[in-house]
């Protein structure tokens, strides 16, 4: 088995952010009608796939981890900087200014500060003139309004990162971004908001551009809202559409948010493609995996477990599709050594001996990664 060393468990970073953390890709199966234009993972399939988390990974401004404040996330060079690595996807969350315009950006609130005061604007109500007017600008050596971020304990930081680049809309994303990378679009909504409103407002706008300018690009859409994710399976069948849950680590009002069991039983009633889980949601309900497979539904796991390689591999094991990720050259990495290896075919196993037999299929850990695994889940998932 290859060195692990990607990442430690004291290395995996906090998410900081308020909002819940964004979801992630996925995959159609056999029937979907955009099946030559996605990844074939399947519910039955073997392929893996590693997805970067809003580009080569989000901004967690709070971490001592420096390769979360690398390259702003969500941003054209963050995408293309993912490209540099073996991804199939990244992820990244789509919101529609106040003029109807979908742009890429996560937190329901942007903040900014001017002459020592900080004011906030709720993304949905600003145009895109605005939008555009925060962070670093287009214009070689113009910079706009400075970016603030609020911490999940209230603090406001400083949204800097070593390698800026300017917010940018989807049309954008699609124009300048690597054309073999896949796109898995997060339908993003804020929970206060009446959901009515927003999906009548923002659906139609977002699914213009892809349709537009797709050029054959995968695409996969996803989103946390249950009504959303069945209204974007009925308003089009090109693109396949999975479920966001947190897999029952936190418990919301809509049931239906609340479980894998549920997770799967949304998807069997709208025709969805696939679950998109927070990776301690599989952790903790491991049972809930055959079923899925079962269900002929695609697996992918978000989170911060995630950055850890034992973690990843654990998954696999386990029948996972995919993982989205923060670390995107350590975890590309580590999967390349620890997954990307050819499966024996299986008649050739059932012609060897029992012990070469079992020799083929098993893994080779050490007795420390198998006491350093046995460690691990449980530690990290309390």
């Amino acid at each position: 088995m290859a060195l692990l060393k990607a990442a430690r468990v004291a290395d995996v970073p906090t998410l900081d952010v308020v909002v819940a953390p964004a979801g992630l890709v996925v995959e159609a199966d056999a029937a979907a009608a955009a099946a030559a234009k996605t990844t074939s993972w399947g519910g039955g399939g073997r392929r893996f796939s590693v997805i970067g988390h809003r580009g080569k990974g989000m901004n967690a401004l709070a971490s001592a981890d420096r390769r979360l404040q690398e390259v702003r996330e969500n941003t054209v060079r963050s995408f293309n900087a993912a490209a540099r690595f073996p991804v199939d996807y990244v992820e990244f969350d789509v919101q529609v200014t106040k003029d109807g315009c979908p742009v890429i950006f996560h937190d329901n609130f942007i903040f900014t500060e001017e002459d020592g005061i900080i004011s906030q604007k709720r993304l949905t109500d600003i145009q895109l003139g605005d939008f555009l007017q925060y962070g670093p600008m287009n214009e070689q050596g113009k910079g706009g309004k400075p970016l603030l971020r609020r911490m999940k304990d209230g603090r406001m930081l400083n949204w800097n990162v070593q390698s800026e680049d300017a917010l940018c809309t989807l049309q954008e994303a699609f124009e300048k971004v690597d054309p073999r990378l896949g796109f898995n679009v997060e339908l993003k909504f804020d929970d206060d908001l009446e959901r009515k409103i927003s999906l009548a407002s923002s659906r139609p706008s977002s699914r213009h551009v892809i349709f537009e300018y797709d050029k054959d690009r995968p695409i996969l859409f996803s989103s946390f809202q249950p009504d959303a994710a069945q209204l974007m399976r009925k308003l089009q069948s090109t693109y396949p559409v999975y479920f966001l849950t947190n897999g029952g680590t936190e418990i919301y009002t809509d049931v239906r948010r609340n479980s894998l069991e549920e997770a799967i039983k949304l998807c069997l009633a709208s025709g969805l493609q696939g679950i998109v889980s927070e990776a301690r949601g599989i952790f903790r309900h491991p049972a809930a995996v055959p079923k899925i497979k079962e269900a002929n539904l695609s697996l992918l796991t978000y989170g911060t477990l995630n950055n850890v390689p034992e973690a990843v591999y654990m998954q696999h094991l386990m029948g996972v599709n995919g993982v989205i990720v923060d670390l995107v050259p350590e975890i590309t990495e580590a999967v390349s050594e620890l997954i990307a290896l050819p499966e024996p075919d299986l008649l050739e196993v059932d012609n060897l001996s029992n012990q070469a037999a079992k020799a083929a299929t098993t893994p080779n850990f050490s007795q420390r990664e198998i006491s350093f695994l046995l460690r691990l889940i449980p530690e990290l998932i309390q």
